[in-house]
Formats: C-alpha cells, structure tokens, sequence
C-alpha cells in the first residue's frame, strides 16, 4: 500500500504525518493513491498518440507554473528530465515560451494556455485552431485529458495546502 504522505499532492502541499489533518487523509488515502495512478496514465500512457511521455510532463509542468503551484511545477520538470527531453521539448514548460516557429506547437501552447488559465473562455473555435494546426482528434482528446487531470491536481494540492494552513 502506498504511503499517502509520499504521494504527490501530500508532497507538494506540505502536508505531513504530523499534520493536523492526517487522519483525515488516512481515511480518504484512496483519494490520494488514484491520483497518482492518474498521474501515471496521463503522462505516461502505453499509447502515447502525438506527445510523449516528455512532452506530457513539460506540458504538465507549464499548466503548473501558469497556475503558480511551484511544488507541482518542479515536480513535473523532475518528470521531464526524467523522460529523457530535449531542451526543444524542456521549453513547452516555460509559460513565455509561444511555440514558435512551429504552428501545431504553438496552437497546443496556447490552447493549453487559455484551457489553464481562462478554461470558461474556451470556445468551439479554440477547436478549430488546433485541427487547423494539423493537431489529429485523437491527440486533441489525449490533450484534453491531460489538461483536466493536471487542473485536478493542481486543486486538490491547493486545496490540501489551504487545509494545512488553517488546522
């Protein structure tokens, strides 16, 4: 069984076994076990379709740092390095970084920007531009997984560190 204060929302919050709220995670340590199970399956799929396992993770890192959670950006920039990136693929990670010259690169970036950052404004047409950036459907819906998973986590880490700081 995985210890759920080596997990990495625990990790990344903070949050310790000393903690004020550790027996509330223990009883919901199922939570935190399938978050790293999800983590697993969407950075590092069996199929990886139009991004690997390097890109998922700088991809990750990027929608970490846009969001300010420090903990989970060097976590996913760990994941990066780990994955064997090339310093093209370590500088989706960095949010100043528009993709350019490459326009499939540059439509996920700053899709994966707004669907961060903005994710009520996104619209059909915000779609359209990456199928008109040469991005296949399929990778569209693995990026959009990716996307909901990492905003996940990016809430249940805050949302651990919110707790923490006010037990």
């Amino acid at each position: 069984m995985t210890d759920i204060f080596e997990t990495v929302a625990a990790r990344v919050s903070g949050v310790g076994k000393d903690s004020p709220i550790a027996d509330a995670m223990s009883l919901r340590a199922d939570i935190l076990t399938m978050t790293d199970q999800a983590q697993n399956a969407a950075l590092k799929p069996a199929d990886c379709g139009g991004f690997s396992h390097a890109e998922r993770a700088a991809l990750s890192c990027r929608m970490a740092r846009v969001s300010g959670e420090t903990g989970l950006a060097a976590h996913f920039l760990e994941l990066t390095s780990a994955a064997g990136a090339t310093a093209d693929v370590e500088r989706i990670a960095d949010p100043d970084f528009d993709g350019a010259p490459d326009p499939r690169l540059a439509a996920i970036l700053r899709h994966t920007d707004l669907v961060t950052a903005r994710p009520s404004a996104a619209e059909a047409a915000d779609i359209r531009a990456l199928v008109d950036a040469g991005v296949a459907e399929g990778d569209i819906v693995r990026l959009s997984e990716l996307v909901a998973f990492v905003s996940y986590q990016i809430r249940l880490t805050i949302g651990l560190r919110l707790l923490e700081t006010s037990a």
